[in-house]
């Protein structure tokens, strides 16, 4: 069995420390739709987060 994880949407915001609040709620909420949800710091810039929607 193989798993295909597809980008859907990729966005370089703000970082502000509740933002994985948000993530947790999309992923908790919305995994039966095959959706998934991730937050990353961006390598240059601490103060930027990349946030990413996947298809599951």
């Amino acid at each position: 069995m193989e798993s295909k994880i597809e980008v859907l949407s990729t966005v370089k915001i703000q970082q502000s420390p509740d933002l994985y609040k948000i993530v947790d709620a999309l992923n908790r909420n919305l995994k039966d739709k095959d959706l998934m949800f991730g937050l990353a710091l961006d390598p240059q810039d601490e103060n930027i987060a990349v946030f990413t929607i996947y298809r599951t």
